[in-house]
């Protein structure tokens, strides 16, 4: 039977058999500051009842289009009118595909049909978002680039005519 040396065996821990700390004491202490510090805000914020700051102003709905967003996998979407009736289908649908799962999620967690219809709206200040009337989620689709918007719009102006 072969004995182990102790040298080479090795144990979890925050020194090496050297004595050079292998991650800082400090560093660990810091780490742990910042989690416990942000707890702290973010409760306090919660608890007192304080306004989001980061959310854009409220603005009059310019148009509005109800969409059906429906996908088959991680990449792929159709989009659809109100009525069922399909605007695209997009095998790599890029940010729509990623709008498409988070409102899958979030209705998943709440147990809505996922096939409902969502909300684009266009604000007179020129924002554009996807809204859920039936859960809380709400996608400002200006925030993520013109780029991602443009995707949107571009869907919207040649399939949908506004609802106002």
């Amino acid at each position: 039977m072969a004995s182990i040396d102790s040298q080479t065996s090795r144990r979890p821990a925050f020194k090496r058999a050297d004595q050079n700390d292998m991650i800082p004491l400090g560093l660990v202490r810091a780490m742990f500051g910042v989690a416990a510090i942000t707890l702290a805000l973010v409760s306090y914020a919660s608890f007192t009842g304080k306004p989001k700051i980061a959310v854009p102003a409220e603005a009059p709905i310019v148009a509005q289009w109800p969409l059906r967003l429906i996908g088959s996998d991680a990449q792929s979407v159709v989009v659809q009118d109100a009525a069922g009736k399909v605007l695209a289908d997009l095998p790599h649908g890029g940010f729509i595909t990623v709008v498409q799962n988070g409102l899958a999620t979030m209705r998943r967690r709440h147990g809505i049909d996922p096939t409902l219809p969502i909300r684009i709206v266009k604000f007179e200040n020129g924002r554009l978002a996807a809204l859920d009337d039936y859960t809380e989620f709400r996608v400002e689709l200006t925030a993520f680039g013109t780029d991602n918007q443009a995707a949107f719009e571009r869907l919207l102006a040649a399939n949908v005519p506004a609802q106002n």
